[in-house]
C-alpha cells in the first residue's frame, strides 16, 4: 500500500527506532477491504476488555473510546496511515474495534463535514 510514505522508515519510540514493518509483522496490507482514511473507529465491548496486546493496539483501543479517524490514528501513533490501516483492520477482524465507513456524495468524494472533522483533528494532534 503506498499512501505517499515509505512503508519501511523506522518509527522512533523512547529512545529506540523500531521500523514500521515490524509493528505490522512485515504486512502493508490489511487482510480485509481497503479502509479509507477518513474512516471513524470506535471500540467495541470486547475491545474494552483486550488484554495481552502490542503497545499499538493497545493505544488505538485507547483513542478509539471515542470516534476517531484513521489519519487521527496514525498521527497518535507517529506511523504512515497505511500501517494505522493494517493495525485497525486486524483489531476489526478480532471484532475489538468498529469501523464506520463514511458517507459519500454521489462523485464518490467524501462530504464537507467529513473533510472537516479530519482537518480539526489534524489540527488538533498537531498543536
Amino acid at each position: 500500500m503506498r499512501d505517499g510514505t515509505a512503508d519501511d522508515q523506522p518509527v522512533r519510540r523512547a529512545g529506540r527506532v523500531v521500523p514500521v514493518y515490524a509493528v505490522t509483522g512485515g504486512r502493508t496490507r490489511s487482510a480485509g477491504k481497503e479502509l479509507p482514511v477518513e474512516a471513524l473507529v470506535t471500540v467495541t465491548h470486547s475491545g474494552r476488555h483486550a488484554a495481552d496486546l502490542q503497545l499499538e493496539y493497545r493505544t488505538i483501543l485507547g483513542l478509539a473510546a471515542a470516534p476517531v479517524s484513521l489519519v487521527e490514528i496514525g498521527a497518535a501513533l507517529q506511523v504512515p496511515v497505511g500501517v494505522a490501516r493494517v493495525l485497525v483492520g486486524d483489531l476489526a477482524d478480532a471484532g475489538y474495534v468498529a469501523v464506520h465507513l463514511p458517507q459519500v456524495g454521489g462523485d464518490g468524494a467524501p462530504g464537507p463535514e467529513i473533510l472537516e472533522r479530519l482537518l480539526e483533528g489534524l489540527r488538533a494532534r498537531s498543536g
